[in-house]
């Protein structure tokens, strides 16, 4: 377990440690109070994240989650870049009227299942190196297309057929 942390504490080319303030903001909507949650002092390490003094910065609303690209949501990751404003989604779990970060994303369509079930998604634009790192997983990896198959129904019929 502590070898899969160091892992995930380091930059390499489909992981990016992604060090970020969750920060609530109490609002008034009619007679109930809520709270308002945003991602704030966003800090993306390049280097190895295993100082003393960084690690000791996590915690009290302070969180490192890495971000993580996968081969199978290519699509995603370029349907996401190629968007007006591409958005890096935060996946957070409510706890005693707090929220908890299980997940970064840069991929829609894994954000849009978290908001079908309890659990709040946050999100920013892409900081510029984020987008180029993207880029440059998709240059090595490739592009990522979806094909759509023809279903039994719509098979052409040969002469013999007799239609």
């Amino acid at each position: 377990m502590a070898k899969q942390a160091e892992l995930e504490l380091k930059k390499n080319e489909h992981v990016w440690p992604i060090n970020f303030r969750l920060q609530a903001e109490e609002r008034q909507v009619g007679r109930w109070t809520t709270y308002a949650w945003t991602i704030e002092d966003i800090c993306l390490y390049e280097e190895d994240l295993t100082s003393e003094m960084d690690v000791a910065n996590i915690g009290s609303g302070n969180y490192m989650i890495p971000l993580e690209l996968f081969r199978d949501e290519r699509m995603e990751y370029r349907f996401n870049l190629n968007s007006q404003s591409p958005h890096l989604f935060f996946i957070c779990a409510e706890e005693n009227e707090q929220l908890k970060p299980v997940l970064v994303t840069v991929a829609q369509g894994v954000a849009a299942r978290y908001m079908d079930g309890d659990y709040v998604v946050l999100h920013i634009e892409i900081p510029l190196a984020v987008q180029a790192w993207m880029e440059a997983f998709l240059g090595r990896h490739g592009e990522l297309f979806e094909f759509k198959r023809k279903r039994g129904g719509d098979k052409k019929k040969g002469r013999s057929s007799g239609n």
